[in-house]
This record gives C-alpha cells, sequence and structure tokens, in this order.
C-alpha cells in the first residue's frame, strides 16, 4: 500500500507522522539531555530541571504542554527553554518529510530510524561534544538488518567497502593533523559517523556529505573563531548529521548532477 492511493490516506499517514514526529522528538530530547547530565535516558520518571518535580501527562504533550503552559513550568513557574517545543517540532516535520518521500517502505523504515540516530547524536554533540556510540551502534543494526531487502550483493559490498575505506582515511588524516597540529583534530565519534555515512550512502553520496559538512561546518563557525580563543572545538558531529539529510533526501539528484559535469 502507498500514501498516495488515496487523499484520505495521504492526510492520515502526514497527521500520524506528525504526532509521532513530536513525541519522538520529546523523547530524543530528553534521551540527549539525561546523557549530558550522566542520568540513564530508560529509568526515572521526567522532572522539571529547575524544581526536580515530576511532570504528570498533562505536562508532557509534545508542543502543546509548552504553549499551554506559557513556557513555564506548572509547579515552580521557572521558564522551560523553547528548545523543547522547537526540537519537537523539527523532528515532527522531518517526519512528515521522510514519509512523504519514501512512502510505506522498508527503506522508509530504515531511513527514519537513520534520522532519528542523526537527530540525536546532534542534540548530544551539541550538548557535551561528544557522540555516544549507541548512536553508531543503531545506525549501523539498522543498515544491516535492512540491507539484504534493499541491496544487491554486490551492492553491498560496495558500500561496506565504502564505509571502511572513508573511514580508514579520515582516521588516517586525523591522526596525521593531530601531529602537525599538537592537539586532537577530529573526535572518534566523526570518523565511526563517516563510516556509518559510508554504509548508507556509498563512495559518491559519502563524498558529497563529507564535502558538504566541511563547507556548512567552516561557514557556521568562521565567524565565531574571530571571537573566540583559537584553542575553542567545535562539534563537527551536527554538519556530519545536516548533510547526511541532504543527501539522504536529495542524494539521487545531486550525484546525478555530479556525474553529468565530470560524464
Amino acid at each position: 500500500m502507498s500514501i498516495y492511493d488515496s487523499s484520505l490516506i495521504l492526510a492520515y499517514c502526514i497527521v500520524v507522522a506528525f504526532v509521532f514526529g513530536a513525541c519522538m522528538g520529546s523523547f530524543l530530547n530528553c534521551t540527549a539531555i539525561r546523557l549530558g547530565n550522566g542520568e540513564s535516558f530508560v529509568k526515572g520518571r521526567s522532572h522539571c530541571m529547575s524544581c526536580g518535580h515530576e511532570l504528570g501527562w498533562m505536562d508532557l504533550i509534545p508542543i502543546v504542554s509548552w504553549v499551554m503552559l506559557g513556557g513555564k513550568c506548572r509547579y515552580c513557574h521557572e521558564k522551560i527553554s523553547a528548545r523543547y517545543p522547537l526540537v519537537e517540532l523539527i523532528f515532527a516535520v522531518i517526519s512528515v518529510a521522510c514519509i512523504l518521500r519514501f512512502d510505506l517502505t522498508v527503506l522508509c523504515l530504515r531511513n527514519y530510524v537513520f534520522l532519528a540516530v542523526l537527530y540525536l547524536l546532534t542534540l548530544t554533540d551539541l550538548d557535551t561534544m561528544t557522540i555516544p556510540d549507541s548512536c553508531h551502534v543503531i545506525a549501523i543494526g539498522a543498515w544491516a538488518v535492512t540491507a539484504p531487502v534493499l541491496y544487491s550483493g554486490h551492492e553491498i559490498m560496495m558500500h561496506v567497502a565504502a564505509a571502511f575505506t572513508f573511514g580508514a582515511a579520515i582516521l588516517g588524516l586525523s591522526l596525521l593533523m593531530d601531529h602537525i597540529l599538537k592537539k586532537d583534530s577530529l573526535g572518534g565519534g566523526d570518523i565511526k559517523l563517516l563510516f556509518v555515512a559510508g554504509l548508507y550512502f556509498g563512495f559518491v553520496g559519502t563524498l558529497f556529505v563529507l564535502i558538504l559538512s566541511c563547507i556548512t561546518g567552516l561557514v557556521f563557525n568562521i565567524g565565531l573563531i574571530s571571537q573566540l580563543d583559537n584553542k575553542k572545538e567545535f562539534p563537527f558531529g551536527p554538519w556530519i548529521a545536516a548533510a547526511s539529510v541532504v543527501v539522504l533526501f536529495a542524494g539521487d539528484p545531486l550525484i546525478n548532477w555530479y556525474l553529468g559535469l565530470i560524464g
């Protein structure tokens, strides 16, 4: 069945994807915050970050609760960061875009898991400058489980080869730059993420991810470098994640355009 079989099915799937995406965004945000605070994300009730009061279900409705409470805690009346509804809204939109782009397919499910992982690691990297290994494991697991359905044996081998090629090349380059600069140049989590990108996008797609992430990272950070200590570190994971999202949704047109230029 396709979501495009009828306008009613399409509308229903969009609404479900938006609601589910908002809930998933709330979960991913909570997970990132708890990981940053050294808390377990599988145990304990949600609580106010200011007063510690446990939150009821009326306080946990994605987007709606924040708006209805005027952005303040129901119990201590301290302001609640706008990050909460914003993160929920963004992932709700991403969820809708995913189902519209990939329909009700195995590819859609795999890519949705990948998008959730990219979103979580972006939040954690921005908060703590680290990318949990569990993010890479989940992304690799989703790829491995669905690869026999989505790819031929030859294609699987090429994607695996791309992963190891880019992973090894970036690791080698990172070690060289560490030696030259006498400091860490690229985090291990970023190298692992490029390995994962190789699995999902192959040689050409991962090359696009690498180039696009470097360009966007440089553009957005260059203005800050002049204002901060030159030893200041910047998270690179979010830029790899953003580039991966672009290639995931628009990779084929980009690759065809590039191959047309060199062909």
